[in-house]
């Protein structure tokens, strides 16, 4: 029998969950051990581009976290590369959008680069797909045209997935909500994670 519990639906409750334990201990130990299995790395370049594509700062800091665990010079077996893992052909049309000058696709392990094409294209999957950050996150991890497709299939109007097909996606978007309330938590409490 296999244990399976649906993240998205416990995501707050999880966060909140850390939380309580880093407030009861309130010790050097639950800092620390939230500091270590969530980092606070490149706060300055994260912040920025999370303003500049109108991004909460703890969705950035959720998928980097996810994506990569803060490792800049991360490569996937598919090729995608750095922090936010990016796909070569992503980058290129990113960097070209943005107008990001000497681009080019060895760049991508630079955090200024990486986090400023990955928080772009996740503000513009949200665009694309109304707001919808379970299907912006779904069209990050999978493809918009898988995404896309599978919107057509499920007969969706609101750009609301009533099911996600593939078990990795389902489980990414679930990690990155899940990591997204828990460093709103420790943004708000700042000063014991800096």
């Amino acid at each position: 029998m296999v244990f399976s519990i649906d993240l998205r639906k416990h995501a707050g409750k999880i966060a909140l969950l850390l939380a309580l334990i880093v407030l009861v201990t309130g010790t050097f130990v639950g800092v620390y051990g939230m500091r270590r299995f969530f980092p606070m790395k490149y706060s300055d370049v994260i912040e920025r581009y999370a303003a500049k594509y109108d991004l909460p700062p703890e969705l950035v800091y959720a998928i980097i976290r996810a994506e990569s665990s803060f490792n800049r010079y991360a490569v996937s077996r598919a090729g995608a590369s750095g922090l936010m893992q990016i796909m070569e052909r992503t980058g290129d049309w990113a960097a070209e959008q943005i107008g990001i000058e000497d681009y080019d696709f060895a760049r991508i392990f630079e955090p200024e680069v990486n986090i400023q094409i990955g928080t772009w294209y996740i503000n513009r999957l949200l665009w694309q797909f109304g707001g919808n950050l379970e299907t912006a996150l779904a069209a990050y991890n999978a493809g918009s045209g898988n995404v896309s497709g599978w919107l057509r299939e499920q007969g969706s109007t609101d750009n609301s997935l009533e099911h996600i097909p593939f078990g990795e996606t389902r489980n990414y978007v679930a990690r990155v909500q899940t990591y997204k309330e828990i460093y709103r938590i420790m943004l708000r409490f700042r000063i014991l994670f800096s």
